[in-house]
């Protein structure tokens, strides 16, 4: 585990003084619980922290960032950098799915890579590093790995609405979503969907939900009509 937390310090370019504080935002409360710990040795507390510090950061940065957006504006755009989708991927990137400290429970129904509690993880890290170290590393967080690609992020959290809006718009056909495959146990399972216009295929996305592969098929497809390089 301490390589892991190694690795993990050395991808966000800082040190624990308190090595604890890293420990904590690792431990969900399901392993708390498995291990007779107080409740307040998981993450929660932490999480609850790193969530205020988070919105401030990101409100700041964006207040900055876009002098001319209104308030509705900007809260949206808030909403979609900070949602639990951005949230889990930063998890992945940084290898926080290896490093959760999960009950047994949660451990054999895919809590390792269920996006609710890594998304959890990443703002308990986010409380974390403003305690042991305060508001400048966590704002270099925030900006190094939050506030980045956001054009990216708001495109894929409006996919479906906006493939939608383009295809009427421009009658291009009948927009449909098809499940190819289910995979995996009942508790974890892996859904792969296809986005077709009329009977053609023009994307394709794979979730742990229905609704989050129906999401990444229509962000293919809507780079696809909008002629730009997926990522």
């Amino acid at each position: 585990m301490k390589q892991n937390f190694d690795d993990i310090q050395r991808k966000i370019d800082y040190r624990f003084n308190n090595i604890s504080l890293l420990n904590m935002a690792m431990t969900h409360s399901s392993y708390a619980n498995d291990h007779k710990m107080k409740k307040t040795n998981s993450n929660e507390r932490l999480e609850f922290l790193g969530d205020a510090v988070l919105e401030l950061l990101s409100s700041e940065y964006l207040y900055d960032t876009y002098p001319d957006k209104p308030e509705g504006e900007l809260t949206k755009l808030r909403a979609s950098l900070v949602s639990e989708n951005p949230l889990a991927n930063i998890a992945k990137t940084l290898g926080i799915n290896d490093c959760l400290m999960l009950g047994r429970g949660e451990e054999i129904t895919g809590g390792r890579e269920r996006a609710s509690i890594t998304s959890d993880a990443v703002e308990a890290l986010i409380g974390a590093i403003y305690l042991d170290g305060g508001m400048e590393p966590a704002k270099n967080f925030v900006r190094k790995f939050v506030m980045v690609n956001i054009d990216e992020k708001l495109l894929y959290n409006d996919s479906k609405s906006m493939l939608q809006e383009i295809v009427q718009k421009n009658k291009l056909g009948t927009l449909s979503y098809e499940i190819v495959s289910e995979k995996g146990p009942a508790h974890d399972k892996i859904y792969e969907v296809v986005c077709k216009l009329d009977d053609k295929v023009i994307g394709n996305g794979i979730g742990r939900t229905k609704k989050a592969a129906e999401q990444e098929a229509a962000f293919i497809a809507l780079k696809k009509i909008r002629g730009t390089k997926c990522i």
